[in-house]
């Protein structure tokens, strides 16, 4: 019998992979689209309501009861497939924003109806960030990992490039409403294009049952020593982009009394230089070398976040966003691939889920923290997140394994019985 051929690394050896394409073009439409709201979002509540705190408020539950709800959402991705559950959770973001848009349009839209749609459209959230992570995976071989972690960090950067200044620019030119209908239309095409794409079968240990199935997925994930170091010390070091995601639109609004495309533009910015990162980084070989290379990035944010306290106009805001997009291409290329060897391939939507979400919990606590702060003073929110960034680094330093550490598994109590994720 003949040995399976193993693709030599690169990325032009991705574009082999039977309907990796289909699934990449939904989820970069998607992305973006995601990229686009989240600006536009906390612009509409900056200027619309004239509420930093709301604007904080919006950002956290527009992520928070999504990741509560997570470890439900990776059970339901081991049980029952990823491709067709990622495709529902575009339809309802589709959904609630043209809800949204619609009444606004009527002026039929308080602050607590925008907080509740928020709320309840980011429950399923967690099915296409996370069905997608764990997609990869399973879809290509182990050797071509880099490259598509780097593809999938480009993703998001190439996104914050496209969709910030565009998603800025709509919502001044067109209005508020006309720019969330946009958004709306991105995700239901975003959803279109996944309908047929792949769902490989494995298989998942499960007990049968949804709520237990869900525990154990917590339980592995704290069991595993590198999954339970990453979301101690990501989510401190995520704290510090949701405030940046709340001062940096007042900086610029606020103190510098500058547009809306402004902050568009300078989001965008810390995309373009992440692309560039993302893909050189992507042609290394990262084993072995991941913890490194997520604790030095750590240590550069702590500087990009303080250069936000230098009064120089713009000069400080663009320094921040550039060096920020060129330290996260590595993190993010090694955190995804670190994970994804350190993860049973029959726990990885589970894992994936709860781990992605615990990781990136500090985020929507750092926007919401931010809003209050930045009422009396915007320093003390950026001293703020420069303490956070010190916070994660150490933490970092201290707790991920190294690959002479890490037990690859984690112990955790053995289901009744088996199934198969379709």
């Amino acid at each position: 019998m003949a040995e399976p051929v193993t693709p030599a690394p690169s990325y032009r050896a991705l574009l082999a992979v039977p309907s990796l394409g289909r699934v990449l073009l939904g989820m970069q439409i998607a992305r973006i689209s995601q990229s686009m709201v989240s600006i536009v979002v906390i612009l509409f509540a900056l200027q619309r309501y004239d509420s930093p705190p709301l604007a904080g408020i919006v950002a956290f539950a527009s992520i928070a009861p999504g990741m509560i709800v997570s470890p439900i959402a990776g059970a339901l991705l081991d049980r029952h497939g990823r491709v067709r559950l990622i495709i529902l959770d575009y339809f309802v973001a589709s959904t609630s924003l043209l809800l949204v848009a619609t009444l606004s349009f009527a002026g039929d839209l308080p602050a607590w109806l925008l907080l509740a749609i928020v709320t309840i459209s980011s429950l399923t959230g967690p099915l296409s960030s996370s069905g997608l992570r764990s997609l990869f995976p399973l879809l290509v071989p182990e050797p071509l990992w880099e490259r598509v972690n780097a593809v999938d960090s480009n993703g998001w950067v190439l996104a914050t490039v496209v969709g910030a200044p565009f998603g800025a620019v709509f919502a001044q030119v067109l209005g508020f409403e006309p720019a969330l209908g946009i958004i709306a239309a991105g995700y239901l095409a975003a959803a279109l294009v996944m309908i047929g794409a792949p769902d490989p079968r494995t298989e998942v240990a499960s007990t049968g049952n949804l709520l237990r199935d869900a525990w154990l997925g917590l339980v592995y994930t704290w069991h595993n020593r590198t999954l339970r170091a990453l979301a101690i010390s990501l989510s401190t070091l995520n704290l510090s982009g949701g405030v940046i995601q709340i001062v940096v639109p007042l900086l610029v609004l606020k103190r510098l009394g500058m547009g809306q495309d402004m902050v568009g533009y300078v989001f965008g910015l810390s995309g373009a230089f992440g692309v560039v990162s993302a893909f050189v980084c992507g042609r290394l070989r990262t084993e072995g070398r991941e913890r490194r290379l997520i604790i030095l990035p750590a240590i550069c944010f702590i500087g990009t976040t303080a250069i936000l306290l230098w009064p120089a106009g713009l000069l400080p805001i663009v320094a921040c966003m550039a060096i920020s997009g060129l330290a996260n291409g590595p993190l993010d290329i090694a955190l995804f691939t670190l994970r994804q060897r350190r993860t049973d391939p029959a726990w990885m939507g589970r894992a994936f889920t709860v781990s992605m979400n615990l990781n990136f919990s500090g985020f929507p606590i750092g926007a919401a923290v931010a809003g209050i702060i930045v009422t009396n003073s915007i320093e003390a929110a950026i001293v703020f997140g420069v303490a956070a960034n010190v916070a994660g680094a150490l933490l970092g330093y201290l707790l991920i394994p190294r690959a002479d550490e890490a037990a690859t598994g984690a112990r955790v109590p053995v289901p009744d019985r088996a199934a198969t994720s379709g």
